[in-house]
């Protein structure tokens, strides 16, 4: 079979953990020195989303800070599905991410295939929660997605969130 080929935005708001989250997934490692994005970067990654189904995921890590908005237009042409995300840890991110989405679907003049994804779940036993998990899956199932908390210290559902997107687009592909 040959393999598909995908390619897939990382947006949301600044300091949310998109790169950790990426290079998770990509390299399995976890860093905590945080340096956040300019403007776009790159990552690539062949992954299983069914048995003996390969894809390979391009993912363009879109840089958070507002001053990069304008630039933003430039890179989502041509996306096949986004994972948007939103801190668990900072509530003001969650709407945050509302915004992006907004922004995403005006640029790109259509709805693709999207994974909410709240991450740092790692950080609730800590601080308790800030997000009402009910209205984050409200939400998603709202905007036909599906919301998962993730972890990009610890790995937690970090593969799972890809392999979602990745059949959320296969479907949109295949399933017109």
């Amino acid at each position: 079979m040959a393999e598909l080929s995908f390619k897939v935005l990382m947006i949301g708001p600044a300091a949310v953990g998109k790169s950790s989250l990426i290079r998770r997934f990509v390299e399995d490692k976890f860093t905590l020195t945080y340096k956040f994005t300019i403007g776009v970067d790159f990552s690539t990654k062949t992954i299983e989303y069914a048995p003996e189904k390969i894809a390979r995921v391009t993912i363009w890590d879109i840089g958070g800070q507002d001053r990069f908005k304008t630039l933003r237009r430039n890179f989502y042409e041509g996306t096949h599905g986004a994972l948007i995300v939103f801190d668990l840890s900072r509530a003001q991110t969650f709407p945050k991410m509302k915004e992006w989405i907004s922004d995403m679907y005006l640029i790109l003049g259509e709805r693709i295939p999207i994974v909410i994804l709240g991450n740092k779940m790692d950080l609730i036993s800590e601080i308790g929660e800030v997000i009402d998990k009910e209205e984050a899956q409200h939400f998603a199932e709202m905007m036909d997605s599906i919301y998962i908390e993730t972890s990009a210290k610890s790995g937690d559902n970090v593969k799972k969130a890809f392999v979602e997107l990745a059949k959320k687009i296969v479907n949109k592909a295949f399933n017109k």
